[in-house]
């Protein structure tokens, strides 16, 4: 192996969460790119609510926990804080899960951790943190055989052996590359099925959510999703902490057999959030009304729109049987 050539996902965990890595930027995520929690407070308002239907589904117990995964800069959390009724802001323990350091002054009500918080009560949120698990690539050769795709540190790449053993296991299951054209690709994807997973069992009873860009099984992109993010632009991922290094998951996979699948659009929309426009009767009557209301039905329509944050998955997994009917009242709406 040439010097410094490593596999994409020991690449990527030193260039996103090493001591220089890119997530321990001062600047934070939202230096580099928008995401639904950035685009609106309408996300955090239907976060909120959601929150509002786990703690009536727990019976309101005495303490109920908000775990952010991938907390960014404690944003969605300090959203959320806004939003809660003041009976449920008393009893609610909001945990920011991040690596980055805590950032300075972020509501003295949220703790700040490394890792996730043990048999917690409550509602899991992880937005747009599995497309940060760090995986490794495949790429089928020549004669079609799938081969680990090694990165160097300047972004180059080069085919190493044959995928084997674990990696091989969830391609055939999964995203199948066996026989595929040359040059076809794959991210393996089961580090990030493992994160999820622990996250689940982080919970002693409420509900998991992670939402997130994700593909099915039948419409795996042939080339993969593999791509790098720096001050809003997409360019070549380089594992040199300089950019996100991110790709799309495979929710499918993560779902298991309790989980539920779900759109963003649907979800949202059964959360309340409406990007119809107000009606023109309001503007005569109210105008001051009628143009704040424009503004939120604008914001509303960017995080329902089909073609774009819309189209993100919402995966929701219920533990215990207190929240096991919330996927399906969503599904619903």
């Amino acid at each position: 192996m040439a010097q410094g050539t490593r596999t994409w996902r020991t690449a990527a965990e030193t260039a996103l969460y090493g001591p220089d890595g890119f997530y321990r930027r001062p600047e934070g995520p939202a230096g580099h790119f928008r995401t639904s929690v950035h685009a609106s407070p309408l996300y955090a308002g239907a976060v909120a609510r959601l929150l509002g239907r786990v703690d009536a589904a727990l019976g309101h117990p005495a303490e109920l926990a908000l775990t952010d995964v991938g907390a960014g800069r404690g944003e969605l959390l300090t959203g959320v804080l806004a939003q809660v009724p003041p009976e449920l802001a008393a009893r609610l323990r909001p945990y920011a899960v991040e690596r980055a350091a805590r950032p300075p002054g972020l509501d003295e009500r949220i703790t700040w951790l490394s890792d996730l918080p043990e048999g917690v009560e409550g509602l899991l949120f992880a937005n747009e943190w599995l497309d940060n698990v760090p995986l490794d690539v495949a790429e089928a050769d020549a004669e079609g055989t799938p081969r680990q795709v090694l990165v160097q540190p300047d972004g180059e790449e080069l085919l190493g052996e044959p995928v084997e053993g674990e990696d091989a296991t969830w391609l055939a299951r999964w995203w199948p590359l066996e026989g595929a054209p040359p040059g076809s690709r794959a991210e393996i994807g089961h580090p990030r099925d493992a994160a999820w997973a622990r996250a689940v069992r982080s919970l002693r009873a409420g509900l998991a959510v992670a939402v997130d860009y994700t593909h099915g099984r039948d419409h795996r992109p042939p080339f993969g999703t593999l791509t790098g993010f720096r001050e809003g632009r997409e360019v070549r991922p380089v594992p040199d902490g300089s950019c996100d290094i991110t790709a799309h998951v495979a929710l499918d996979a993560c779902a298991g057999e309790d989980g539920t699948l779900l759109t963003q659009r649907q979800a949202l929309t059964a959360l309340g959030v409406d990007g119809r426009r107000p009606p023109l009767a309001l503007a005569s009557t109210d105008p001051a009304a009628y143009v704040r209301a424009l503004g939120a039905a604008g914001e509303a329509a960017e995080l329902v729109a089909p073609a774009g944050l819309g189209a993100f998955g919402w995966l929701l997994h219920p533990v215990g049987g207190a929240c096991a009917g919330l996927p399906a009242e969503l599904a619903a709406g």
